[in-house]
């Protein structure tokens, strides 16, 4: 008995120990592993799981969400949605698109934003959704329509916030290439007669990679170059100044800022609010504005010149006229420019074609010469140029991620074939420390609130 009891005892404690050895083991549930063999979380959206989705059926219904700013902070994304509708028809109305805005003040709204974008996720004819810009709350937003529709494909056009963070949460990113551009604006400012760079924004764009990434690429070259570069603050228009007052801060100052600098300054604004008053101003004082932050005819110049263009919706040939005739009168001759085709009615419009065909089984999603066909089908005549981003931390291309940019286009003069301009092997992998551009940025001359 005593020997039956003890080698029960026996074989409790081996299968105890079992259970214990077993309990402790890590399972390889497929999440991808860290730095020091931990797993990830294994949710849909921290995973960067990407959308799952299937070929649409022959006359099958389904419907694309498109969020873009108001008219007064991204006009052109606003058109290239009306656009759409008027292309594909009005959800509410047997169509394809559903489009909604977000708030003008989106940095204190973000909550507003999250939850419009999150709501086209309800709609169950929903494939795909677009937003441009991407401002604040659009991670958040495709993280939580990916945990609940993964099937819906999120586009996430010029974006606002963390760069890995985005390309996680996206399935295709695209964006101005503010790489090349950092250079090539500059060595257009230089070919336009500039002899100085004055650089307009505020921190918290600053706090954008891509646009402080772009800055510092400006600085640099404006070094090579042989061009003053001049650090300017305006107004945020998402504070309490508002877009108003943060326009007016604009119009008081261009001039004084020609006094000081002088004519042969160009002068860059990063804020879409800011453009109209700053073109107005670099008209009337003789100085030299190469392009906008979102480059396009109808970014400032049809208002700041009083140019009517209700006429030639999509008609950017007609439009571009009109506006260079303007531009010209008012003595911004051969010393003023912009892209001839708007960056954020062209990508809107062209993600939409693309993603219309990836559904429809008649593209991939990630096809780079495929993009670009998509978006010329809306600018013709205009060359475009598109790149992988290529994070530089770890030196890996971005497959979801492309950088694309246009020729710029000067009023009196043409195109100026900045798309030949080839930009040198240091900016593409220029290092920079973008916590100290922003604090830099609160120190530069101007009101920043």
């Amino acid at each position: 008995m005593n020997v039956k009891f003890k080698r029960f005892m026996g074989i409790m404690i081996l299968m105890l120990s079992v259970l214990a050895f077993t309990a402790c083991q890590k399972v390889d549930n497929g999440a991808k592993k860290e730095e020091g063999g931990e797993a990830a979380s294994t949710t849909t959206a921290d995973a960067g799981q990407k959308a799952k989705f299937e070929t649409l059926k022959d006359g099958e219904d389904f419907h694309i969400g498109i969020i873009t700013g108001t008219v007064s902070q991204g006009e052109d994304e606003f058109r290239a949605a009306q656009k759409a509708i008027e292309l594909y028809g009005s959800a509410d109305k047997g169509g394809v698109i559903k489009h909604d805005t977000y708030p003008d003040r989106f940095e204190a709204e973000q909550e507003t934003t999250i939850s419009k974008i999150v709501a086209m996720a309800d709609d169950p004819l929903m494939k795909a959704v677009i937003v441009n810009q991407s401002v604040p709350g659009t991670v958040a937003a495709f993280n939580q329509i990916r945990e609940k529709r993964p099937d819906i494909i999120l586009v996430n056009l010029v974006a606002q916030e963390d760069t890995v963070m985005v390309e996680k949460a996206a399935d295709l990113v695209m964006d101005a290439d503010n790489v090349s551009r950092g250079y090539r604006i500059i060595a257009a400012a230089k070919e336009m007669g500039a002899k100085k760079f004055a650089h307009i924004t505020f921190p918290r764009h600053m706090s954008i990679e891509l646009l402080a990434l772009r800055r510092a690429i400006m600085e640099e070259a404006c070094k090579d170059l042989g061009l003053e570069f001049i650090s300017l603050n305006a107004p945020d228009p998402t504070t309490d100044i508002g877009i108003p007052g943060a326009q007016q801060y604009i119009a008081e100052n261009i001039q004084p800022w020609i006094d000081k600098y002088g004519k042969d300054t160009a002068f860059f604004c990063t804020n879409d609010a800011h453009t109209e008053p700053l073109l107005r101003g670099v008209a009337a004082g003789g100085a030299i504005f190469v392009e906008q932050d979102l480059p396009s005819p109808i970014m400032g110049y049809p208002k700041a010149f009083s140019v009517d263009i209700k006429d030639m919706a999509g008609d950017w040939q007609a439009i571009n006229a009109a506006v260079e005739k303007a531009v010209i009168a008012k003595g911004g001759d051969k010393r003023m420019g912009t892209w001839a085709y708007s960056l954020g009615y062209s990508l809107t419009l062209g993600s939409l074609d693309h993603v219309i065909d990836v559904l429809k089984g008649q593209g991939e999603l990630l096809n780079k010469e495929q993009i670009v066909n998509s978006i010329q089908k809306y600018t013709e005549g205009a060359k475009w140029m598109a790149e992988n981003y290529i994070d530089r931390a770890s030196g890996e291309t971005k497959e979801n991620h492309f950088l694309l940019s246009q020729d710029t286009y000067v009023y009196g003069r043409g195109y100026l074939g900045m798309d030949k301009v080839k930009v040198p092997e240091k900016y593409l992998n220029l290092n920079v420390d973008l916590d100290a551009i922003k604090a830099s940025q609160e120190q530069a001359e101007g009101q920043a609130k």
